[in-house]
C-alpha cells in the first residue's frame, strides 16, 4: 500500500555525476527548489557509489562444494 502524499524527486548530483531517487512528504508551503538543493548538499556520495557498484556486480558462477565423507 502506498502513501498517497509522497512525492518522488530525481535530483542530479554533480559530484557523483548521476541522479538518484528521493522520496519525501513536504508541506504545501515548502520551497521545493530549496529543499532539493539542501538534499543534494547532504547527499552521501561514497555510500551511493558503493551501493551502485554492489548492485551492478555480476556473479560469474557458483563453485562446486566439496562433499565431506
Amino acid at each position: 500500500m502506498a502513501i498517497p502524499n509522497v512525492k518522488r524527486f530525481r535530483p542530479f548530483c554533480p559530484t557523483c555525476n548521476d541522479s538518484y531517487t528521493l522520496m519525501a512528504v513536504l508541506p504545501q508551503d515548502a520551497n521545493i527548489e530549496k529543499y532539493l538543493a539542501d538534499a543534494v548538499a547532504r547527499h552521501d556520495h561514497k555510500a551511493f557509489i558503493d551501493s551502485k557498484t554492489l548492485h551492478t556486480k555480476v556473479r560469474v558462477g557458483q563453485q562446486k562444494q566439496k562433499k565431506s565423507k
